[in-house]
Order: C-alpha cells, then structure tokens, then sequence
C-alpha cells in the first residue's frame, strides 16, 4: 500500500493510534534506527542485568561523584583567576582588606564570599573530590577482597589503579589552586620531592615550575592541568572501564542459580535504571548538604600564601595524609658524594614508597596468579575467608595505610598529649612496621578459624528456654525469622524480541503476521 491511499487521521485519537503505543517517543527512535541501526544494540544494551547485592553500588558513589565534579567545577572556572600576580585585596571580606596577595587567592576569597552560591559550590566541588577518591578506594577494596581482578578482568584492574593515580593527582593540583597558605606549602613540599629525584629531578622542577620556586607559572599550569588534562585523562579511563564492564559482565556472588556462565539480577531497564537514577540523585543530596553545613577547607582564615610562613596542626586532605606522614616519620638520611646530594629523607618516602605500592598494585593480578597457578576464567566471587592469605595481605596493606596517615598529625598528637615530638615519631616509626604484621597475621587466622565454621557470620535462630511446672529446663529452638536465609528470584531467561509475539492475521497467506504501529522487530 502506498502512502498516498493510507488514508490521514481525522482526529487526534486516531493520530495517536497511527503512531502506535509508544507514541511520538517510538517514532523517534524508529527514525534514529533507520539512519543508524541502534534497535539491536540498544536493546542488548537494556537487557544488560545487574546483581543486586549493595556492594556494586560503591563504584557508582565514585561515578556519580565525579558528575558532581564536573557540573561545579564548570561553575568555578567561570569566576576563578589563575595568576600568580600580586593584587590588593578590596573585597567584601573585611579581615584581608589592604592585604597583599596573588589573584587566584583573591578570586577564591570572592568566589567565597561575593558569588552567589559561590562557598556552597567551592564546598561541594571539595567534598566531591573527596568522596570520589574515597569510593573508589572502597570499590578497590572490594574487588579485591572478592577477587574480581582475576582472568578475564586484569586490565580493569590495571584501569582501576591508574584512574586511582589520576585522582589523587588532580585532587592535589585542585587542592592547589587557591593559593592560599596552607596549598602553597603543598606546592611547596611537591616542588621538594621533584627536586629529590636523582639525575632528572632538576629538569622536572624547573619545566613544570618555569624557573625557581615558587616563581609565576605553577598557577596557571596547575589550572590547565586540573581542567583539561587530567579530566580528559579520567574521563576516558571512566569510559574504558565502563566498556569493558559491559563487554566482560558483572561478577557475581556465588548463590542459588549463579553460575561462571551467566549473571542474577535486575536488567538495566527499567528497574536499574529507576535505581541508578535515584542513587545519583541520593549522592547529589549529601553533597549539597555537606557542601552547606559542613565547613572544609575555609581559605580566608589561612590566608595568602608566604614563603616564609607555616601554620601549626593542618593536614593535607585524607587521600595526601599517608604520604605526608610517610615524610614526617622519615630519619633525616642523606647521601653525598661527588659535588651532589641525595636527600633520603624526601625520596624514599615520597617517591619510592608510593612507587612501591602502586607497583604492588599493579602487578597483584599477575603475582596471584603465578603463586596459585590459576589460569581460568572467573565470573563469580569468593568470600574472602576463602582466600585467607589474600585477604592477610589486604588488610596488611591497609593497616600500614592507616598508619602513616595518622602519623601525619605528630605535631597535633604531642601537643595534645603533651609529648615529646620525637617520642611520638619514633612510635610510628615502629607501629608503621609492627601494625601491617599485626593487621595480616590477625586477618589470616580469623579467615582460617571462619572456614572451620561454615554457618559463621549468618543470622542465628533463637533459642528460647522454657520452665516447665515441675522445674525443668528446656529448650526450643524457633523457626527462622524473616531474613534468615536469602531469599533470591529464579533467573528468566531475556525476551528474543523487543516485543511479545504480536497479534494479527497472515498477510496474503505468506506466513507473515501484521505487526502493530509502532512496534519494530529486532532479532538479538
């Protein structure tokens, strides 16, 4: 039938009708699937399922996160100045009036105080990168933990890591760009271990500074670094370890119907979807609150940065306190030789401890499976108690983690306690040795002794004792109570067809069957 005899609708029931279930909605995408063929993919894209268990939701809080990231981040570059040229101070802050400082502090103290909503998006673009390098940490750990990085998943692993780094990074270099007295020790502790570097580690400061420190360009080229490069960097790691989260499937728990060849759980429309919505929405919420009422990082009571100035009982942000207290607790060793000098104190604990650990990193994928000479492919988790010597070295290495990030209060520490500073390094000089130990053995014998007792860490049944007349003791024990067991849904297996088999009439007696307008069929 041509299009000139299909007669037109006369109302706008029938127009509606004439479109189909889906409407001006199905119409659109029918058009877009006759330009670029997106019904099959699209569609396998949807049926994508996603176990329910709450730990896969730690990766999203980092997702989600980094959208907060990016949407306030937009906000601030449109007031902040990055220059190092000294201006004075004429703003609304009162306190800093007549004060000489450089224009990126005084854009920040304006974006503060002078910009509408200006602090709550300078807090909330904090807390974000906070919680960002936070979740990912968390969602490590469990991958980790539960083995999701063994074959075929080394090189999301590898990803994970290295978006790690980056994070850390830009954290640091945004942290920087206000210019205020606390970034600008930070700048210059960076501008210290570039130069502790051996043969190379003049060169690095002197390109990345311009010239000596604390010199004019660091400001700007801090900006270009946090705004352009490594936000390309992340967002494409972002994308890479997505794609290949949907290439590989999700892993999955071991449970009732789980098997190494398919995944339990929800699809990704629409009951994902409404989920992951929701919970970017959550995550926008907390920030937004943390951003109003909880303080961090208030620049004008630090004030401009000088070289010749220090402030007492300030710490870097969570995800810099372990290098920071790596750095304190350092012996002050040296090495000289030959007209040069290698500072012991600031390389080995800012340059080869962390280059150590994201080595180990790296490399614990391989190094697991050269010890247990394991070569197959897995899709479903272990418990950690499974695995006891893996999880011996995780919380080994998250033990010394600890420690040196509370050794990066020493100062805060002897004063309170009203100490000597010595005594205090040398007990974590000490601890940053005997607490991993501790940490590893304690987590291996626990998992042995866990293994010993298959029903541990589940919901007891309760036992109740009853009295009878004649003064005996007894016991019942109940039935389990709601929760006991987990209660999981038979798998289903997806639809073949976009649509159920539609209902009509052969058409001309070739077999065919009248599709309804609007509705396409795809094959898988």
């Amino acid at each position: 039938m041509s299009d000139a005899t299909v007669p037109k609708p006369r109302t706008k029931r029938e127009a509606q009708a004439a479109r189909g279930p889906y409407g001006r909605l199905g119409q659109a995408i029918n058009e877009a699937d006759d330009r670029f063929g997106v019904a099959k993919g699209g569609r396998v894209f949807l049926d994508k399922i996603f176990p329910d268990h709450w730990s896969f939701m730690l990766g999203e809080i980092a997702l989600y996160s980094f959208v907060v990231l990016i949407a306030t981040g937009i906000f601030l570059t449109l007031y902040y100045v990055p220059s190092s040229a000294e201006v004075t101070y004429h703003g609304v802050y009162a306190p800093l009036r007549g004060v000489r400082m450089t224009e990126a502090y005084a854009s920040s103290v304006d974006l503060s105080f002078a910009v509408r909503c200006g602090l709550l998006m300078r807090q909330m673009h904090h807390w974000a990168c906070d919680v960002f390098v936070g979740a990912i940490v968390v969602h490590m750990a469990r991958i980790f933990f539960t083995g999701a990085f063994r074959k075929p998943r080394e090189t999301n692993w590898i990803i994970g890591v290295t978006l790690l780094i980056m994070a850390i990074l830009n954290g640091f270099v945004g942290y920087s760009l206000p210019d205020d007295l606390i970034s600008g020790t930070g700048i210059r502790i960076a501008y210290s271990i570039l130069l502790s570097i051996p043969v190379v580690g003049t060169y690095l400061a002197f390109f990345l500074f311009g010239g000596q420190y604390p010199g004019t360009e660091i400001i700007p080229r801090f900006y270009i670094i946090h705004v352009l490069i490594l936000p390309v960097i992340i967002g494409g790691l972002i994308a890479a370890h997505l794609g290949l989260l949907v290439r590989q499937k999700h892993t999955q728990f071991r449970g009732r119907h789980k098997t190494e060849h398919n995944v339990v759980g929800s699809p990704m429309f629409p009951t994902f979807m409404a989920k992951t919505t929701g919970f970017l929405f959550m995550i926008t919420a907390v920030l937004t609150l943390l951003g109003g009422l909880a303080q961090i990082n208030p620049i004008w009571q630090f004030g401009p940065y000088q070289p010749y100035k220090i402030s007492y009982a300030v710490q870097p942000d969570w995800y810099m306190g372990w290098l920071d207290g790596a750095l304190r607790i350092m012996p002050s060793w040296e090495w000289t030789g030959w007209g040069h000098t290698i500072p012991f104190m600031v390389l080995l604990p800012s340059v080869v401890f962390p280059g150590l650990i994201f080595t180990i990193c790296y490399g614990w994928p391989i190094i697991e499976r050269y010890f247990t000479k394991d070569n197959e492919l897995h899709n479903l988790l272990d418990r950690p108690r499974d695995r006891p010597k893996r999880t011996g070295a995780g919380a080994a290495m998250i033990g010394l983690m600890f420690t040196c990030f509370a050794a990066s209060s020493t100062d805060v520490l002897a004063n309170y306690f009203n100490i000597s500073l010595n005594e205090v390094l040398w007990f974590f000089r000490i601890a940053v040795i005997v607490v991993p130990i501790i940490c590893g053995f304690t987590a291996w014998r626990i998992c042995l002794e866990l293994q010993g007792v298959p029903e541990a860490g589940k919901r007891k049944r309760a036992n109740v004792i009853i009295r009878t007349a004649a003064g005996e003791y007894t016991s019942e024990r109940t039935e389990p109570r709601p929760g006991d067991h987990d209660e999981e849904l038979a798998p289903e297996p997806v639809p073949t067809l976009i649509e159920l088999e539609p209902v009509g009439v052969a058409d001309g007696g070739n077999g065919e069957v009248d599709t309804p307008p609007g509705v396409r069929r795809v094959t898988r």
